[in-house]
Protein backbone atom coordinates (compact mmCIF):
# COMPACT_ATOMS: atom_id res chain seq x y z
CA UNK A 1 0.00 0.00 0.00
CA UNK A 2 1.31 3.04 -1.00
CA UNK A 3 1.27 6.44 1.45
CA UNK A 4 -0.79 8.46 -1.05
CA UNK A 5 -3.58 5.34 -0.75
CA UNK A 6 -3.13 5.48 3.74
CA UNK A 7 -3.67 9.13 3.13
CA UNK A 8 -7.30 8.31 1.06
CA UNK A 9 -8.38 5.66 3.52
CA UNK A 10 -7.44 8.03 6.34
CA UNK A 11 -9.82 10.87 5.06
CA UNK A 12 -12.41 8.33 3.52
CA UNK A 13 -13.02 6.88 6.78
CA UNK A 14 -12.58 10.58 8.59
CA UNK A 15 -15.12 11.79 6.45
CA UNK A 16 -17.65 9.28 8.01
CA UNK A 17 -18.09 7.00 4.24
CA UNK A 18 -18.56 3.37 5.10
CA UNK A 19 -20.20 0.50 4.59
CA UNK A 20 -24.15 0.90 3.54
CA UNK A 21 -26.85 -1.79 2.85
CA UNK A 22 -31.08 -1.97 2.30
CA UNK A 23 -32.93 -4.80 2.90
CA UNK A 24 -35.97 -6.42 1.18
CA UNK A 25 -37.37 -9.49 2.51
CA UNK A 26 -34.13 -11.80 3.25
CA UNK A 27 -32.10 -10.04 0.20
CA UNK A 28 -29.45 -7.50 1.32
CA UNK A 29 -27.98 -5.32 -0.78
CA UNK A 30 -24.99 -4.12 0.28
CA UNK A 31 -22.32 -1.03 -0.95
CA UNK A 32 -18.80 -1.00 0.49
CA UNK A 33 -16.84 2.07 0.10
CA UNK A 34 -13.26 2.94 -0.62
CA UNK A 35 -10.67 1.39 2.24
CA UNK A 36 -12.71 -0.92 3.13
CA UNK A 37 -12.08 -4.74 3.32
CA UNK A 38 -14.53 -6.67 1.97
CA UNK A 39 -14.70 -9.64 4.23
CA UNK A 40 -14.30 -7.47 7.45
CA UNK A 41 -17.43 -5.22 5.88
CA UNK A 42 -19.51 -8.71 5.14
CA UNK A 43 -18.49 -9.92 8.76
CA UNK A 44 -19.54 -6.86 10.19
CA UNK A 45 -22.96 -6.27 8.17
CA UNK A 46 -23.96 -10.36 9.82
CA UNK A 47 -23.26 -9.04 13.65
CA UNK A 48 -25.13 -5.83 12.48
CA UNK A 49 -28.03 -7.38 10.84
CA UNK A 50 -28.27 -10.81 12.93
CA UNK A 51 -28.20 -13.68 10.96
CA UNK A 52 -26.43 -16.77 10.71
CA UNK A 53 -26.33 -17.99 7.44
CA UNK A 54 -26.05 -16.27 3.82
CA UNK A 55 -25.72 -16.86 0.30
CA UNK A 56 -23.24 -14.23 -1.77
CA UNK A 57 -24.53 -14.36 -4.67
CA UNK A 58 -23.07 -11.30 -6.41
CA UNK A 59 -20.19 -8.98 -6.38
CA UNK A 60 -19.29 -6.38 -8.55
CA UNK A 61 -16.94 -3.08 -8.35
CA UNK A 62 -13.33 -1.78 -8.15
CA UNK A 63 -11.57 -3.17 -5.78
CA UNK A 64 -7.27 -3.49 -4.92
CA UNK A 65 -4.69 -5.16 -2.64
CA UNK A 66 -6.24 -8.48 -3.98
CA UNK A 67 -5.38 -11.22 -2.01
CA UNK A 68 -6.52 -14.59 -3.90
CA UNK A 69 -5.50 -18.11 -4.60
CA UNK A 70 -6.51 -21.75 -4.18
CA UNK A 71 -6.19 -24.72 -2.76
CA UNK A 72 -3.96 -27.29 -3.77
CA UNK A 73 -4.37 -31.31 -3.87
CA UNK A 74 -2.01 -31.22 -0.71
CA UNK A 75 -5.12 -29.44 1.06
CA UNK A 76 -3.04 -26.21 1.43
CA UNK A 77 -4.06 -22.16 0.03
CA UNK A 78 -1.41 -21.11 -2.78
CA UNK A 79 -1.80 -17.21 -2.42
CA UNK A 80 -1.19 -14.69 -5.08
CA UNK A 81 -1.45 -11.00 -4.77
CA UNK A 82 -2.88 -8.80 -7.67
CA UNK A 83 -1.79 -5.26 -6.13
CA UNK A 84 -3.17 -2.72 -8.29
CA UNK A 85 -7.00 -1.65 -9.12
CA UNK A 86 -8.41 -4.11 -10.82
CA UNK A 87 -12.71 -4.61 -11.96
CA UNK A 88 -14.62 -6.72 -9.75
CA UNK A 89 -16.13 -8.56 -12.22
CA UNK A 90 -17.62 -11.40 -10.14
CA UNK A 91 -18.08 -12.25 -6.34
CA UNK A 92 -19.74 -15.20 -4.79
CA UNK A 93 -19.33 -17.56 -1.99
CA UNK A 94 -21.44 -17.46 1.96
CA UNK A 95 -21.53 -16.35 5.34
CA UNK A 96 -21.67 -18.98 8.20
CA UNK A 97 -20.84 -18.88 12.11
CA UNK A 98 -17.65 -20.34 13.49
CA UNK A 99 -18.24 -22.84 16.54
CA UNK A 100 -17.57 -19.73 18.67
CA UNK A 101 -20.14 -17.73 16.83
CA UNK A 102 -18.19 -16.02 14.85
CA UNK A 103 -19.13 -15.02 10.99
CA UNK A 104 -17.47 -16.41 8.46
CA UNK A 105 -17.04 -15.72 4.75
CA UNK A 106 -15.99 -17.44 2.11
CA UNK A 107 -15.84 -15.91 -1.00
CA UNK A 108 -14.32 -16.45 -4.74
CA UNK A 109 -13.96 -13.90 -6.85
CA UNK A 110 -12.68 -12.39 -10.31
CA UNK A 111 -10.87 -9.81 -11.35
CA UNK A 112 -9.97 -8.06 -14.65
CA UNK A 113 -6.99 -5.91 -14.86
CA UNK A 114 -7.26 -2.93 -16.85
CA UNK A 115 -5.78 -4.87 -20.17
CA UNK A 116 -8.38 -7.13 -19.64
CA UNK A 117 -5.92 -10.02 -17.81
CA UNK A 118 -8.60 -11.94 -15.38
CA UNK A 119 -7.63 -13.29 -12.62
CA UNK A 120 -9.64 -15.56 -10.40
CA UNK A 121 -9.80 -17.98 -7.04
CA UNK A 122 -10.58 -18.37 -3.55
CA UNK A 123 -10.41 -14.43 -2.13
CA UNK A 124 -8.33 -13.92 0.88
CA UNK A 125 -8.35 -9.74 1.20
CA UNK A 126 -9.89 -7.74 -0.97
CA UNK A 127 -10.14 -3.87 -0.35
CA UNK A 128 -11.98 -1.68 -2.19
CA UNK A 129 -10.86 0.82 -4.26
CA UNK A 130 -14.02 2.54 -5.71
CA UNK A 131 -16.99 0.66 -4.64
CA UNK A 132 -18.40 -2.95 -4.41
CA UNK A 133 -21.91 -4.02 -4.62
CA UNK A 134 -23.07 -7.17 -3.11
CA UNK A 135 -26.09 -8.92 -2.60
CA UNK A 136 -26.88 -11.75 0.05
CA UNK A 137 -29.80 -13.89 0.43
CA UNK A 138 -30.22 -14.07 4.21
CA UNK A 139 -31.10 -17.95 5.24
CA UNK A 140 -33.16 -17.46 7.97
CA UNK A 141 -33.90 -21.46 8.83
CA UNK A 142 -30.53 -22.46 7.44
CA UNK A 143 -28.03 -23.25 10.36
CA UNK A 144 -24.45 -23.56 8.96
CA UNK A 145 -21.18 -23.87 10.92
CA UNK A 146 -17.27 -24.01 9.99
CA UNK A 147 -15.67 -26.32 11.49
CA UNK A 148 -11.93 -27.79 10.74
CA UNK A 149 -11.70 -30.61 8.25
CA UNK A 150 -8.44 -33.13 9.07
CA UNK A 151 -5.31 -32.55 6.92
CA UNK A 152 -6.72 -29.41 4.51
CA UNK A 153 -6.56 -25.58 5.51
CA UNK A 154 -10.43 -25.36 5.10
CA UNK A 155 -13.06 -24.63 7.89
CA UNK A 156 -15.82 -26.91 6.05
CA UNK A 157 -19.34 -26.20 6.62
CA UNK A 158 -21.49 -28.53 8.86
CA UNK A 159 -25.44 -28.23 8.81
CA UNK A 160 -27.38 -29.24 11.78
Amino acid sequence: MTPQNDRYDQVTNALGIGMEWTRSGEDLLVRIDPGEEIHVSLQKLAEEVGFNAAAITSGIGRTRANIYGYMNNDGVYIKRTLEPPSELVSLSGNIARTQDGKPFTHIHCCWSEDDNTVHAGHMFSCTVAVVAEIHLRVMTHAIMTRCPLADVQLLGLQFS
